[in-house]
């Protein structure tokens, strides 16, 4: 990897650490306010454990150029935002786990999805031969450069150009990817294994009158494909404990960061983490709740649980015999 991509690194004091911002050769703006740094990992003084969090959704830096270019208020953009999920997970940092968090929102070009999943009905010009126009989530609007948010609402006024689309992918998705992989390999050297914690958050409710309310916390492990049980039995455990109800796979199995990232064989764990926003937040208002410090803390809580599964049952030679 060519360190010269990621150029920036200051001091974190106030988390016992180092904060690296990682800037990419596509310059988003000159002014400060947009995105600049894009995307940061904050790396705690002392590793304690083989644990990273990433939370690729909670960006909340709208470019000034994509409002104008949008339809819908920011408030209505908002709704596809993981709000607060990076904050609520701050805390792990202090006790020695990294955490990654994207600034730029994922309306704006998500990571969580293949690298050229884009809609063909929303570009002025031709997309790469390469381009995945098909996939499920492409035909929902939702591919790397989403055309809808929230009630399939669109985005854009009018067609945007396909160099516009390309140039938020090689700026933002790739570099963000190269991060994340460079980090997650590092842990991997340095423990023998490596577990990736991808957090998102999720509606209370889908707006059906006759939907059951959601569970507090949905595990996607991508049917027990992405990690060893043993994760996945730690984190569910660990939360019913702290007395939240817990589902698996349902509606949320995991995205492309949770199938991609994880190799179970190779002692590489990913699993998505999906909390219901009612849990810390008011939805409505997009302000912190009171219950806020108490996940938070749960969540630290957890982190602690990882570390602690025996890194035999995490190693290669141990995932590959089961």
């Amino acid at each position: 990897m060519d360190n010269n991509l990621f150029p920036a690194i200051v001091v974190a004091k106030a988390w016992g650490g180092r904060c690296f911002q990682l800037n990419p050769p596509f310059v988003m703006s000159d002014v400060k306010d947009e995105l600049d740094p894009p995307f940061e990992i904050l790396e705690p003084t002392e590793w304690r454990g083989p644990v990273i969090f990433n939370s690729p959704h909670s960006g909340s830096v709208y470019p000034r150029a994509f409002l104008t270019a949008s339809r819908l208020e920011l408030a209505t953009l908002r709704r596809s935002e993981d709000s607060f999920v990076d904050d609520l997970n701050l805390g792990v940092v202090r006790r020695g786990y990294p955490l990654m968090r994207a600034h730029f929102p994922r309306c704006y070009v998500d990571v969580n999805r293949e690298p050229y999943e884009l809609d063909p009905r929303m570009f002025e010009g031709r997309l790469p031969s390469f381009a995945n126009t098909r996939s499920m989530r492409v035909a929902g609007g939702l591919g790397t450069v989403a055309r809808v948010v929230g009630d399939a609402q669109e985005i854009y006024r009018q067609r945007i150009p396909v160099d516009d689309a390309i140039r938020r992918i090689e700026g933002l998705y790739k570099p963000y990817h190269r991060a994340l992989r460079r980090v997650f390999t590092r842990i991997h050297r340095d423990f023998g294994a490596a577990i990736l914690i991808d957090c998102h958050s999720m509606p209370s409710s889908a707006g059906s009158k006759d939907e059951r309310p959601r569970a507090d916390v949905v595990l996607g492990d991508r049917y027990g494909t992405s990690c060893v049980a043993a994760v996945a039995e730690t984190i569910e455990s660990t939360l019913r404990a702290q007395g939240y109800s817990v589902s698996r796979n349902k509606p949320y199995a995991g995205g492309f960061i949770t199938e991609h990232y994880g190799n179970p064989a190779a002692g590489l764990h990913a699993i998505q983490l999906e909390l219901n926003r009612a849990l810390y937040m008011d939805e409505r208002r997009f302000e912190r709740s009171a219950s806020f410090g108490r996940l938070a803390t749960d969540l630290e809580m957890l982190a602690d649980g990882l570390a602690a599964i025996p890194i035999e049952e995490l190693r290669p030679y141990r995932a590959a015999a089961e």
